[in-house]
C-alpha cells in the first residue's frame, strides 16, 4: 500500500488522540524513515506505536534495522532486547553494528547469547564475530568460532567468511593457520587476498607479502587501494627499491587512481629506500591529503635529516585546515629534539595543549625527550610529574634526559623508581642508565647496573651496554678492565673498540692505542675516526713526526676530520662559527665582545691553558688560537645578543667535544656576565651557572688528570732522548 507523504504528520497528529495505525502504514513510514535516515522521525514514528498501544513487536526487526541505519545503536538495543524472538537478521545487524562501532564486548555477548536461545549462525554472522574476537585479542574463543561455524555447516571456503577468518588469524599472528584458510577458499577475491597481504606486512612477513601480491597479479586479480598500500609497505620495509618502482610501474600501466592510503604507502616506500625527494613529488600530487598523509611526509622528512623542512610541513599543515593528532606532533617534536630548536619546541607545546593533546602520553615523551636535549632538564621534569600514570617510554626519555645533562644520581633514582613501580626496563632503558654513569663517573652504580644486566635481564647485554660501560671505564682509568670486557665478547664491534681508543687518548695510553687502532683497521680499513684518534694522541705526546706519518696516511686514503664547529640559536635563526671565523656580518663586535670576556676573565684568573692545542706552534701562538676557538666566539655572539633578554639562558652547540680550556673560560664567563650558559656537545650538556658546571669538573678532571700523565710521558720521552744522546 503506498502511503501519501501527508501520512506521517496525519499519523503524529492523531497521537494525543491514541489513533491506532494499521501495521503496513507503520511499516511503510518506517521504509520512508530508513531511506531519508531521520533519526528524529523513527523517533516519533516509535512514540506514536507506544502511545496509541500498538504492539510494535511485529515490527520490531524493521524498527531495529532503521534504527542502526540512522545510527542510533542504543536505540536499536532498546527494541532488540524487548523482542521475545529477533530475527537472525536483526541479531546479524546488530552484531555487525557493534563491531563497527568499537563495541566489539558487546558483540561477542550477543553472538554468545544468540547461540543460547538456539538461533542458528549464519555466514553473516560469523564474518562480523570473528572480527570482534581479533579486536578483543580472544585467540581461543575465536578458534571455537571457526570450529562452530565448521561443524553447522557453514562454508568456510566462502570469500566472504575467509576474508574474515584470513584477518583474525593474520591479527593473532598465526599466519599459517591464515594461510590455510586462504589456500582453500577456491574463489578467490581481491578483499581476501588484501586480509593476507596486510596481515603478512602487519607481522614483519614482507617477503611473503611481495610474493603473494606477484601470484595476486599471475592469476589476473585486480588489485585495489589496501592491496597496493599494503605492498607497497613491505617494500618500503626491507628497502626492495626494485619490487617497489616495479608496483609503481604497474599501478601506473593499469591506470590506477592512486587512492590516499597507496599514496602514502608510496612516498614511505620511497622514503625508507632513501629517495626522500621522490617522497616529496609523490605527496605533492595527493590532491587533499589527510592527516595520516601529513603525518607521513613529517616523519620522512624527519628520518632523511630533513628537520626544518618536516616542520614546514607541520605549519603548511595547519595553515590548510588539517588536525594534526598526537603522532603528527610527536613526530614534529623529534624534529625539534634532533636539531635542539627550543623556541619550535615551545611553540608544538603551546599547539598540543590548545588543542587537548598535552596530555596524550607519546606527545609527552617527545616533550620529555625534547626539552632534555634542549638542555631543559627543569621543564622535561614538570612534564613528566605531570604524566597521568608512568609509561616505560616516557620514563626512558626522563632518564636520557638526566643522562644527556649530567645528572646521573637522579637517572639511578628514576631507574629505582621504575622498578619499585613494576616497570620493567628494557634495552633502552639500561643505556641510558649507563650513559649517566659514564657522564657522572658513577663508576660503582655503573658496575651494579651491569650487573644487573647480565644476571637479572631476560635478553642480557647488548652491544650498546658493552659500549657504554667500556667508556665509564675507560674515563675511570680503568682501560684493562675495559679491553678485558671487549675481549670477552666474541665479535666486537669498531663502536667498543673506539670507546676504548678514545679512553685511551685521554689517559695517554700509547701501546694500548696502537694495539686497538689494529682492531679496528681490520676490520673497517678505512675509518677516519680511529686515524684522527691516533693523530690526536701523538699530538698529545708531542710526537710530530708520528703525527705526519698519520696525516699522509690520511691524505692518501682521503680521509678528512669534520672540523669543529658551534651555533647558536638567536631570533629563530642559526649563527655558525669556525675556529677563527671571520665571515659573520657582526664579526667586529664579535671579536671586540670576546676580547672584553678573556680581559675579564683573566681578571678572574683565567689562563690559556696550551694543552689543549694539538699544533706544533709557539707557545704565544698556541695561546692566541685558543682565544678564537669555535665555542668562545658562539659565547660571545650569545651574550652580545641577550643582553635585553632578562635571565633567559644562553645556549650553545658544538659538534665535537667542548675542550678543556673553553670548559674553564665558560665557566669564568658565567661569573662575570651573571647568566647561565648551556653547551652542548657531541656527548653531553654543559650548565655553566655562577662560574661552576653541572658536570662538577669530572669530565674536566679525566682530562686534567690525562695531561698531567701525557706531559710526564712527554718529559720521560725527551729525558730518554737526552741519554741516549
Amino acid at each position: 500500500m503506498r502511503v501519501p507523504k501527508t501520512a506521517l504528520s496525519t499519523l503524529v497528529r492523531t497521537q494525543h488522540t491514541a489513533a491506532r495505525a494499521p501495521s503496513d502504514t507503520y511499516a511503510s513510514i518506517l521504509r520512508r524513515c530508513a531511506a531519508e535516515r531521520s533519526l528524529e522521525k523513527t523517533r516519533r514514528v516509535h512514540r506514536h506505536m507506544k502511545m496509541s498501544g500498538f504492539r510494535h513487536l511485529s515490527l520490531g526487526n524493521k524498527l531495529v534495522n532503521v534504527y542502526l541505519k540512522c545510527g542510533a545503536i542504543e536505540d536499536a538495543r532498546e527494541v532488540f532486547d524487548a523482542m521475545p524472538k529477533p530475527h537472525p537478521v536483526s541479531w546479524n545487524a546488530m552484531i555487525a553494528s557493534c563491531v563497527r562501532c568499537s563495541r566489539s564486548r558487546e558483540a561477542v555477548d550477543l553472538y554468545k547469547r544468540m547461540l543460547w536461545e538456539g538461533v542458528r549462525a549464519d555466514e553473516f554472522t560469523f564474518s562480523s564475530v570473528l572480527r570482534a574476537f581479533s579486536e578483543l585479542g580472544l585467540v581461543a574463543q575465536g578458534g571455537a568460532a571457526h570450529g562452530c561455524l565448521v561443524i553447522t555447516g557453514v562454508d568456510a571456503t566462502n570469500a566472504f567468511v575467509g576474508s574474515a577468518l584470513v584477518d583474525m588469524y593474520a591479527k593473532f599472528s598465526k599466519l599459517r593457520e591464515a594461510r590455510a584458510v586462504y589456500d582453500r577458499v577456491c574463489s578467490k577475491d581481491v578483499v581476501l587476498t588484501t586480509a593476507l597481504i596486510v596481515g603478512y606486512t602487519q607481522n614483519g612477513e614482507y617477503s611473503e607479502a611481495i610474493q603473494l601480491f606477484r601470484q595476486v597479479m599471475k592469476d589476473g586479480l585486480s588489485p585495489n587501494d589496501f592491496t597496493f598500500a599494503s605492498v607497497l609497505i613491505a617494500c618500503g620495509s626491507i628497502g626492495d627499491l626494485r619490487w617497489g618502482l616495479l608496483i609503481h610501474g604497474v599501478m601506473e600501466k593499469l591506470g590506477f587512481k592512486l587512492g590516499c592510503s597507496s599514496q602514502t604507502s608510496l612516498l614511505t616506500m620511497y622514503s625508507r629506500c632513501g629517495l626522500i625527494d621522490d617522497s616529496i613529488k609523490v605527496f605533492e600530487s595527493i590532491a587533499d591529503p589527510n592527516t595520516v598523509s601529513w603525518t607521513a611526509i613529517i616523519g620522512c622528512l624527519v628520518c632523511n635529516h630533513r628537520e626544518e623542512l618536516a616542520l614546514l610541513m607541520l605549519r603548511n599543515m595547519i595553515n590548510d585546515s588539517v588536525h594534526p593528532n598526537a603522532f603528527t606532533l610527536s613526530t614534529a617534536l623529534r624534529a625539534c629534539s634532533s636539531l635542539a630548536l627550543f623556541e619550535q619546541g615551545k611553540l608544538i607545546h603551546a599547539f598540543t595543549t590548545k588543542i587537548g593533546l598535552d596530555s596524550n602520553r607519546f606527545v609527552c615523551a617527545a616533550l620529555i625527550d625534547t626539552y632534555g636535549k634542549c638542555g631543559r632538564i627543569g621543564m622535561a621534569r614538570i612534564i613528566f610529574d605531570d604524566l597521568p600514570g608512568l609509561d616505560l617510554v616516557s620514563v626512558n626519555c626522563m632518564i636520557n634526559a638526566y643522562a644527556q645533562n649530567g645528572h646521573g644520581v637522579e637517572a639511578i633514582r628514576l631507574f629505582e623508581m621504575m622498578q619499585v613501580s613494576g616497570l620493567e626496563p628494557n634495552d633502552a632503558t639500561f643505556t641510558s642508565v649507563l650513559s649517566a654513569c659514564g657522564n657522572a663517573g658513577l663508576l660503582e652504580e655503573g658496575h651494579r647496573v651491569f650487573s644487573f644486566i647480565i644476571n637479572c635481564y631476560k635478553h642480557g647485554p647488548s652491544s650498546d651496554h658493552y659500549a657504554c660501560m667500556v667508556d665509564l671505564l675507560g674515563r675511570s682509568g680503568k682501560l684493562e678492565e675495559a679491553e678485558g670486557l671487549i675481549t670477552k665478547l666474541r665479535n666486537p664491534d669498531k663502536v667498543l673498540w673506539r670507546s676504548l681508543l678514545s679512553a685511551c687518548k685521554i689517559h695517554g695510553k700509547l701501546d694500548m692505542a696502537k694495539r686497538v687502532a689494529r682492531n679496528i683497521l681490520e676490520v673497517v680499513p678505512g675509518d677516519d675516526a680511529t686515524y684522527i684518534l691516533l693523530s690526536n694522541i701523538y699530538a698529545s705526546l708531542g710526537q710530530w713526526n708520528e703525527v705526519i706519518n698519520v696525516k699522509s696516511v690520511m691524505r692518501r686514503m682521503k680521509l678528512k676530520k669534520d672540523p669543529a664547529m658551534s651555533w647558536i640559536e638567536v631570533d629563530r635563526e642559526f649563527h655558525t662559527f669556525m675556529a677563527g671565523d671571520r665571515r659573520h656580518l657582526k664579526v667586529e663586535e664579535i671579536y671586540k665582545e670576546l676580547e672584553v670576556l678573556i680581559t675579564r676573565t683573566k681578571e678572574l684568573g683565567y689562563v690559556p691553558d696550551t694543552r689543549y692545542v694539538l699544533q706544533e706552534m709557539e707557545e704565544l701562538e698556541k695561546e692566541r688560537s685558543l682565544y678564537y676557538h669555535s665555542e668562545k666566539l658562539a659565547v660571545a655572539f650569545g651574550i652580545m645578543s641577550s643582553n635585553d633578554k632578562g635571565d633567559i639562558p644562553i645556549t650553545i652547540f658544538k659538534n665535537l667535544r667542548v675542550c678543556g680550556d673553553c670548559h674553564s673560560w665558560i665557566k669564568l664567563v658565567s661569573q662575570v656576565v651573571g647568566k647561565e650558559i648551556i653547551a652542548r656537545d657531541a656527548k653531553r650538556f654543559h650548565h655553566f651557572k655562577d662560574g661552576l658546571c653541572s658536570c662538577n669538573d669530572y669530565w674536566m678532571w679525566v682530562q686534567n688528570r690525562s695531561s698531567l700523565q701525557n706531559e710526564a710521558k712527554i718529559g720521560r720521552i725527551h729525558k730518554d732522548t737526552i741519554t741516549h744522546s
